[in-house]
């Protein structure tokens, strides 16, 4: 099942799959299967785009190794507005900054699992989401986290 809902940094496709949120990518295909997750997902995006939500409550399936589900997890701690680095991260979970890199970079629900708010130590670091840095600066500035920005 999957959504097409607008967003202010281009369209992007929801997919439900178990019960759970499992997907979201940037895209101009259009879907609008009916499904009350994907109604839920479209509200609380569309509440965080208009700045009335700071946090998602969705059941998650976070595909991929045990490893992406810690560092997607800890991701996902990270409170609206603030941010961390990919070493923090990699401290708390007892890995190399370079593997909370790379699994950040195959995040497979970016802006719910939020990616964007992952710092290199010396810089923004990358985004894998169409735009690239375009958009991850675009996401933390709608955050008010620019001020880390300069």
């Amino acid at each position: 099942m999957k959504r097409s809902i607008p967003s202010p940094f281009g369209p992007l496709v929801v997919t439900v799959r178990n019960g759970a949120v499992a997907q979201v990518t940037w895209g101009n295909t259009r879907w609008d299967d009916a499904d009350p997750l994907l109604d839920r997902a479209q509200a609380q995006l569309e509440g965080y785009f208009a700045g009335t939500r700071r946090d998602f409550d969705l059941p998650l399936e976070i595909s991929g190794s045990a490893f992406q589900r810690d560092v997607c997890a800890a991701i996902s701690a990270i409170p609206f507005g603030e941010t961390l680095t990919y070493g923090e991260i990699a401290r708390r979970l007892g890995a190399p900054p370079q593997a909370v890199g790379q699994a950040c970079g195959h995040n497979p629900i970016p802006v719910i699992v939020p990616c964007h708010r992952v710092l290199a130590a010396n810089g923004l670091g990358g985004f894998s989401a169409r735009g690239g840095i375009e958009t991850k600066v675009a996401l933390l500035r709608h955050e008010g986290a620019a001020g880390l920005l300069i």
